[in-house]
């Protein structure tokens, strides 16, 4: 099957015709143009092409599923590709954006979202375990109480949310709501298995390791999101994290596919499910954990990423029960002896990240603040992701 580039990104709005080869025998009864689970047309002659009208931004992976004249079925290879304004879109000068996980509802986190408020956050990025509660309205009553009901607040879906995150009460549509306040289009499953752009950053969510959402593929939606998108910054957010990829007592539960195809895609791994805080150094293989350099100045590239756990916005801190070369830096309540780089007596907060800061567009600035005012953890940036646009947004 063929698009008219394979690994293409567009410019929406813009209409794109997928074609396919296909032949048998028995003839051709149908050939069917899906992206994901998505149908989005058939063509049932030759030659089959369809065209997709107005296609929102986002990542894609289009595929054909051609049926013989018994009914026999194939599926053609997937074709990748990009549209939207945010691809290749460069982020404000200082553009600050809260990265956290593991919230709850009682004065802690009520706590950390004053805190995101009072360091001028433009976002919040949350890697899951929301409200911990079926009463999904008193959870965004208590961010809209802080932050505001237009307030850009993205989620991925964490354990504790699963039996309340789909239906008409769930935790999906209130995103859906913000995110049609906001403007902002999406693809996919919101908080699940879905890509967008906000401000020049790909945020690409997905969910493994939980149980009734995670399809088995959710590296391959990572790689195929990734190689689709020219963004100089990438965040792939989930919640639950591999055991060396956290500062406590997590076992392995997202398999190391999601991390690999991230750090290859050059994107930011940012989790949760840890109630503490934990950031690696620059890593060149996420699943032997291999060291690329122990600087405070990381640079990103296809190949070489950081990942960090922040699981302290209100519900609970914990202790540290692991520790490595590969950590920069954890925040826990008690340490193990003699850990280099752990900070003990931990309280809530978030990691905050300034991107384009001071007009420089593929650098960032990124520090742990808890809510007595502590900065417990910071450092820079830099994505050589993707070729540097020159201008700005101002």
């Amino acid at each position: 099957m063929t698009a008219p580039v394979s690994g293409s990104t567009f410019t929406a709005p813009v209409d794109v015709t997928v074609s396919a080869d296909a032949s048998d025998p028995d003839g051709i009864s149908k050939v069917e143009f899906f992206t994901g689970r998505a149908k989005l047309g058939e063509a049932t002659t030759s030659p089959y092409t369809f065209t997709w009208n107005s296609v929102p931004p986002g990542g894609y992976s289009l595929y054909a599923i051609a049926t013989d004249g018994s009914g026999v079925t194939g599926a053609s290879v997937p074709v990748v590709m990009s549209v939207g304004s945010g691809a290749g879109e460069v982020t404000p000068i200082n553009f600050k954006v809260a990265l956290i996980g593991d919230q709850g509802m009682n004065p802690n986190s009520v706590a950390v979202l004053n805190l995101i408020r009072a360091e001028g956050a433009q976002a919040v990025i949350h890697q899951g375990d929301l409200g911990y509660t079926s009463d999904t309205a008193a959870w965004e009553a208590q961010i809209n109480s802080v932050l505001g009901s237009s307030f850009p607040y993205f989620a991925s879906i964490g354990n504790a949310d699963d039996a309340d995150w789909v239906g008409p009460l769930g935790y999906q549509p209130l995103f859906i709501n913000r995110m049609n306040r906001l403007g902002i289009t999406w693809s996919g499953e919101l908080g699940i298995r879905a890509s967008f752009h906000y401000k020049g950053i790909f945020i690409v969510q997905a969910a493994p390791g939980i149980p009734a959402f995670d399809t088995g593929t959710m590296d391959v939606y990572i790689r195929d999101q990734l190689a689709a998108d020219n963004s100089i910054w990438s965040v792939c957010s989930w919640h639950k994290d591999m055991k060396l990829m956290q500062a406590g007592g997590k076992s392995d539960e997202t398999g190391w596919g999601v991390y690999e195809e991230s750090r290859m895609g050059g994107a930011i791994i940012a989790t949760g499910h840890e109630h503490s805080y934990s950031r690696t150094h620059l890593l060149s293989s996420t699943i032997n954990q291999t060291v690329a350099s122990t600087s405070n100045s990381l640079t990103l590239t296809k190949g070489n990423t950081f990942v960090f756990v922040s699981g302290l916005a209100g519900d609970s801190v914990r202790v540290q029960k692991l520790g490595g070369p590969w950590w920069a830096s954890i925040y826990t309540s008690t340490c193990l002896g003699g850990d280099p780089v752990c900070k003990p007596n931990a309280t809530y907060g978030a990691l905050f990240g300034i991107f384009n800061v001071d007009g420089q567009a593929n650098k960032a600035f990124f520090y742990f603040k808890d809510v007595n005012g502590l900065v417990v953890d910071s450092f820079t940036v830099i994505s050589d992701v993707e070729s540097v646009t020159p201008t700005s947004t101002p």
